[in-house]
């Protein structure tokens, strides 16, 4: 799958943030989702627009960031 097909980036749309083509609905907001629990069934039941595929392209779009190194680096606590 090419996340591309599924995801970018505009200016003008949620401050240039990456969303679901199509929709308003940001990556991180994805990534929130599932952070705080929701199933797959509850995030596409919500939202409609979205797609089984469009919600694997989002964390094929995480993969490329982390592989290319863009993330914050942070100190582990203790």
């Amino acid at each position: 799958m090419n996340w591309r097909d599924h995801i970018h980036s505009d200016p003008d749309v949620l401050l240039g943030k990456p969303i679901i083509k199509g929709t308003r609905i940001s990556v991180e907001l994805i990534l929130e989702l599932y952070g705080q629990g929701w199933t797959e069934q509850m995030i596409l039941e919500s939202y409609p627009r979205l797609t089984q595929d469009s919600l694997r392209a989002v964390f094929n779009y995480l993969s490329e960031c982390l592989r290319q190194e863009l993330y914050f680096s942070f100190k582990a606590s203790a």
